[in-house]
């Protein structure tokens, strides 16, 4: 694992792939940020070695380094899940990489549901603290600890720092910011309106298939993260009706303007 890891960053870095600040995760229809860069080096994951490969048709899988508001940024275009097939070592593959790489700060943004029926579709929430309903941890392996401490505490895993220049950014640009708990759910079908009751029980205010892993292993390499989720669909068991993932995307994709200009004004002041 470790040499595999290893073999990544070195080709990376004689792709040009050196000293950045901050890594980003885009989530579903949430792509457009790539335009706001001034790309220097672009990869496909098929190119990398030893990466993973997104089969979800909606991300389109490459790996993009350049300059956003003055820093030196590495997106992934594109993440991996678990109701794909892969591994918790697998979906976190990205961020070990970028982590290894030199980042110091991360970014994740995804597409959820809304099951706080006081937020609505099209609203951006950051997210404050989530539930792992996914059935395992990506820090559940044999040598963890040579990554970091095996029992990551995860008392903070979204900054508290970062998560209020957000907030202060989207107040000062007049962008509804709703604030939350994320629980992170396998997939990939969507949840029964038992499973959307029994969140609401849980106090959960959005739901989704991402991001929880991502965010742990951040935690457990001391990695300062922060992470947005749109909120496409409300998710109201009492009136629930069919998801058109068309639908989804396509939310997602009016609401991606406010989440570029939160990234871009944030990435000014880390």
């Amino acid at each position: 694992m470790k040499q595999h890891l290893q073999e990544t960053t070195d080709f990376l870095r004689s792709e040009g792939f050196e000293k950045p600040e901050i890594g980003i995760v885009l989530g579903t229809g949430l792509g457009q940020l790539i335009q706001e860069i001034e790309i220097e080096k672009e990869v496909s994951y098929a190119d990398i070695p030893h990466f993973p490969q997104a089969t979800v048709e909606f991300h389109s899988g490459r790996l993009i380094y350049g300059t956003l508001s003055g820093k030196k940024v590495i997106v992934m275009s594109g993440r991996f899940h678990l109701y794909e097939g892969y591994s918790q070592w697998e979906v976190t593959y990205g961020i070990r990489t970028m982590h290894q790489l030199g980042i110091q700060t991360l970014l994740i943004s995804n597409a959820a549901g809304a099951i706080n029926l006081s937020y609505k579709k099209g609203d951006l929430m950051v997210i404050d603290d989530h539930l792992n309903l996914q059935g395992g941890s990506p820090l559940a392996f044999a040598n963890v600890g040579e990554y970091g401490e095996r029992f990551a505490d995860m008392l903070e895993p979204y900054s508290k720092k970062i998560n209020g220049l957000l907030k202060s950014i989207a107040k000062e640009n007049d962008i509804n910011l709703q604030e939350g708990i994320y629980a992170g759910v396998f997939g990939p079908q969507l949840e029964t309106r038992a499973e959307y009751r029994m969140l609401q029980i849980l106090e959960v205010d959005a739901v989704g298939m991402s991001t929880v892993p991502e965010v742990i292993v951040a935690k457990h390499l001391n990695l300062p993260c922060a992470a947005v989720s749109v909120l496409t669909d409300e998710c109201d068991p009492k009136n629930l009706a069919p998801v058109d993932i068309e639908d989804i995307i396509r939310v997602a994709g009016e609401a991606e303007p406010k989440m570029i200009l939160l990234f871009k004004e944030l990435i000014k002041k880390i």
